[in-house]
């Protein structure tokens, strides 16, 4: 609210102020510079014509530029200057007219000081040029970002960051492939991570050592009867002995 206020009372204080400069300088266009220029040396100016065109060109300019509020601080030191040269070079006889200067000469410096607010074309100049300013630091910023990051590791891919609540909420579940099928067979049984799974040798039995002996249902074939001997080298005894 005190913003607004402050804002509200500038501008009022622009138009007041420049409407006058306005005013003194259009006057002095209608009357003409010769007419101006023989009042000035009337007050004692030194070269009246080029103080005629000076202060009517200055009042005109200015007062129009300080109503729209554009290059308000310069141009109050500028009315504020005009001002001043009149008052001390070419002080107006009429008394009233020496107070509307002194007036108008603080009244431009004030505004020269506090700036035209935030209703004038200044503050919409500065805000897009702080805009513009704004998005050139931030690009700047993430350039550097980025060449910092690159520098460090230029091989390390891009990770992105922990997901918070609503992401996990929002993000769906991995997809899985189809399940691979065991390898097995019927009669194997899974092996435990302690287990040995080495191959190892089995211990050579007699008949390994006796090769084509082999047992059929509790008897040596053929083979083994030609061989004539058993296990300790001996000849097998006959039955009917």
């Amino acid at each position: 609210m005190r913003r607004t206020l402050h804002d509200l009372a500038t501008l009022a204080a622009r138009i007041g102020v420049g409407g006058i400069f306005f005013a003194n300088g259009w006057h002095k266009l209608e009357v003409g510079l010769t007419a101006t220029g023989t009042q000035f040396a009337t007050q004692g100016a030194p070269a009246p014509g080029a103080w005629a065109a000076v202060t009517m060109l200055t009042e005109l300019i200015g007062g129009a530029l300080l109503v729209a509020g554009l290059f308000t601080a310069p141009l109050g030191l500028v009315l504020f200057a005009e001002t001043l040269a009149v008052f001390f070079v070419a002080r107006p006889l009429n008394p009233i007219d020496t107070n509307l200067i002194v007036v108008l000469g603080a009244a431009a410096v004030l505004l020269a000081v506090t700036g035209a607010g935030r209703v004038s074309v200044d503050h919409m100049v500065v805000i897009r040029r702080r805009e513009a300013e704004a998005a050139d630091e931030f690009a700047a910023d993430h350039e550097a970002d980025n060449v910092i990051a690159s520098l460090r590791d230029p091989d390390a891919p891009h990770q992105p960051g922990p997901l918070h609540g609503d992401d996990m909420r929002g993000s769906a579940a991995p997809e899985t492939g189809p399940p691979v099928p065991d390898s097995r067979g019927a009669g194997e049984t899974e092996v435990g991570p302690g287990e040995d799974t080495a191959p190892h040798h089995l211990p050579r039995t007699v008949t390994d050592e006796l090769p084509g002996d082999t047992l059929v249902a509790g008897k040596k074939t053929a083979s083994a009867a030609r061989s004539g001997r058993d296990r300790t080298g001996r000849k097998p005894a006959d039955p009917a002995e």
